[in-house]
């Protein structure tokens, strides 16, 4: 079969990305890639390091005038979000994406596309595989695993594997973008007990199904206020329970903590004299959110659907009560905006999931902020929240946003370089998503950072793409900036 990318610029960097989407690599289970890139180091006859962790680190010298200069830190991580459409058959853990192209984007048939940070993994291989007729400076290539369930690998980093203070992050999905800053964040993983009863023998049994929604990264795209099927789904439950007897079977939907949900979905029983008014109850909802979000959401689908089997057992009403409170309670979305920086999201929460095991139900919601008191002070009131309703709740530590440095030296370089290239000046931000560079500059005393990448839009969804002519531009970008600094 073809290549898909075989006609790409650049050819070495397609080359690597197209093999790492042929290797299953989600989140906590890198052992794939993690050999790929061992043996990628052994047949090149490059020095590595690893940590206890997994964290890898492969060290090309410089070369052609570039061996004496200080050593540059190329760093991105292994692991990707594994999200699928729901008639997908695509198993993350054994199957290669299936690529393909759409105009000017590269996608991945129903699934992810692990643009998010394939690209920047591949980047880093094409320079440690560069003829040493080249002139770079002395490069160690960090690859960090389990960065996309809460950086738990650059959390794990051992700063003595790292020798350079200048680093590159290869993470940032906006061409024309340097990021130099970017918020921590914390998740909320809250169990809520719940009890069942014996379910009526006359009742209807239905499925209420919230699909089609575009999802997306909890961080990049919180502020285009996407629809959450979670929070859809329990306004849905709430009307039904306030209006009828409404027993509710079990409640499903979002998956990873990162992701805006996408699809949510609950089995209820309802008596037969009350169908009519449920399907009008679930109508009139679907017209209300296609006429808040219609525009925005334009694939909202919300079905409500018979079902042949009837369960013998559905939530107590105290459970139910407390469960769909619960989920209509946490927010969701944009919580404030920056005062110092237009445009900038300070401070945002994901509701990202809720599913059940048993007699327990598990949500978990995602904080972010530029600002960790005010990361505290929400997660206090998520914890509040869920103590009202009588769950319990786990919060794991935060992890520290990345401060900006505008007296950067590498920022400096990288901005007139781009600004050649752009004819132009480049856009210098901070971001709402987080990036490793915060926890990285706090295990490596005196790391000088920026972060910068290609164009990828839709990231942890299946609508990922990333826009194939902006990886040539990065590419170039990524080599001039690496030339002047040889010269140093």
């Amino acid at each position: 079969m073809a290549s898909v990318v075989e006609n790409f610029e650049p050819r070495n960097v397609w080359k690597y990305f197209e093999e790492i989407t042929q290797i299953p690599r989600p989140s906590k289970h890198e052992e794939k890639i993690l050999q790929y890139l061992k043996d990628f180091a052994s047949e090149r006859n490059l020095e590595m390091r690893e940590d206890s962790t997994g964290n890898i680190v492969v060290i090309r010298p410089g070369s052609n005038g570039g061996e004496n200069a200080p050593t540059i830190v190329i760093q991105s991580h292994v692991d990707m979000v594994c999200e699928k459409n729901r008639d997908s058959n695509h198993d993350f853990m054994n199957d290669p994406l299936k690529l393909y192209t759409d105009g000017d984007w590269l996608k991945a048939e129903g699934t992810t596309l692990g643009a998010d940070n394939g690209i920047g993994v591949a980047a880093a291989l094409s320079l440690l595989d560069t003829p040493q007729d080249s002139k770079l400076p002395p490069l160690e290539c960090l690859f960090t695993v389990d960065e996309e369930t809460g950086l738990t690998g650059a959390f794990a980093l051992n700063g003595e594997i790292i020798k350079g203070r200048t680093m590159l992050n290869l993470d940032t999905e906006d061409w024309g973008e340097i990021c130099i800053g970017c918020a921590g964040g914390g998740d909320s993983s809250i169990d809520l007990s719940v009890d069942y009863r014996n379910a009526p023998s006359d009742f209807l049994s239905f499925q209420l199904s919230i699909e089609g929604l575009m999802g997306g990264h909890s961080g990049v795209e919180i502020h285009e206020e996407r629809g959450n099927a979670i929070v859809f789904l329990a306004s849905i439950l709430d009307a039904l329970q306030n209006s009828m007897d409404c027993r509710i079977v079990s409640i499903q939907g979002g998956d990873k903590h990162n992701a805006i949900p996408r699809e949510a979905f609950a089995t209820v029983l309802i008596s037969p004299e009350a169908m009519a008014d449920a399907q009008i109850i679930v109508s009139k909802r679907e017209q209300g959110l296609n006429k808040e979000f219609g525009s925005k959401e334009k694939n909202l689908k919300i079905s409500f659907a018979g079902l042949d089997d009837s369960p013998d057992k559905t939530l107590t009403e105290d459970s139910q009560v407390a469960l769909v409170g619960l989920l209509r309670t946490i927010p969701h979305g944009v919580l404030k905006y920056s005062h110092d920086v237009e445009g900038l999201v300070e401070t945002s929460n994901n509701l990202a999931a809720v599913k059940c095991d048993g007699g327990n139900y598990n949500i978990v919601s995602s904080t972010r902020s530029s600002i960790s008191d005010a990361l505290e002070l929400q997660r206090e009131r998520i914890a509040l929240m869920s103590k009202v309703y009588g769950a319990k709740i786990e919060q794991d530590e935060a992890y520290p946003g990345w401060a900006p440095n505008l007296n950067s030296s590498i920022l400096e370089i990288t901005t007139k370089i781009y600004a050649e290239m752009l004819d132009g000046e480049p856009n210098v931000c901070a971001i709402h998503a987080g990036l490793e560079c915060g926890v990285i500059g706090e295990k490596v005393n005196g790391m000088d950072m920026i972060s910068f990448g290609p164009t990828i839009k839709g990231p942890h969804s299946p609508d990922e793409r990333v826009d194939i002519p902006s990886v040539k531009k990065f590419w170039d970008l990524l080599l001039r900036i690496l030339k002047e600094l040889a010269e140093k």
